[in-house]
């Protein structure tokens, strides 16, 4: 039981370092309230998935071919960007959580699965903690085991997820309005400051 607790610790240590989906995550929460920030979140968790599959098939290496890694660092930067300057356009008009013109469900889970699956660190991410986690406990367990603590990791994953989520929104209810604008601009901000690193990056593969 432990150890499987220490693989849900893992699961949130992976996802609570600061970047898109978390920046995404704090917007949609104060704009939207708890349910776009949480869908949102399990729409990142979807293409966390992906690159779990991808690692624990061993099909990695057809992502790491240099046009594919551009492609994705170029489609990364499109879309950090886009939702950055979505993200300015609504912070300077937050809207009530009961306000039908809030943005769906759908297009909340499209966003955080986009967001995550076009962002090329979070394939690194995955190849670099989750690989050596599943090649350690390969050596030792088997499948059963191997699928228990995955199982363990994602569960850890969800609850950063409802955590982010039901912080942003809770901000919503205590915070002035002027401090919440602040909040949402920031958030956009690091948004699009990620979608011009990611750009750059592109830029790197492709011409030096």
């Amino acid at each position: 039981m432990s150890l499987f607790v220490s693989y849900i610790l893992l699961g949130l240590s992976l996802a609570a370092p600061i970047g898109p989906v978390n920046a995404a995550q704090m917007d949609r929460g104060i704009r939207g309230g708890f349910w776009n920030a949480w869908i949102l979140g399990l729409g990142s968790l979807t293409a966390d998935l992906v690159f779990l599959g991808v690692v624990f098939f061993g099909t990695i290496h057809f992502l790491e071919a240099p046009l594919i890694k551009t492609f994705l660092w170029l489609f990364g930067c499109f879309v950090l960007i886009y939702s950055g300057i979505d993200a300015f356009k609504g912070a300077g008009k937050l809207v009530d959580t009961r306000s039908e013109n809030k943005e769906s469900l759908a297009k909340s889970f499209g966003t955080g699965f986009f967001l995550s699956l076009s962002n090329p660190l979070s394939i690194m991410f995955w190849l670099g903690i989750y690989g050596s986690v599943l090649a350690k406990a390969a050596a030792v367990y088997g499948t059963k085991e191997l699928l228990l603590y995955t199982s363990a990791i994602i569960l850890g994953l969800i609850i950063w997820d409802f955590a982010m989520a039901l912080l942003a929104s809770t901000f919503k209810r205590f915070l002035t309005q002027r401090l919440l604008q602040f909040i949402s601009y920031i958030s956009a901000a690091s948004l699009i400051g990620f979608g011009l690193y990611f750009g750059w990056q592109a830029c790197k593969v492709l011409f030096f």
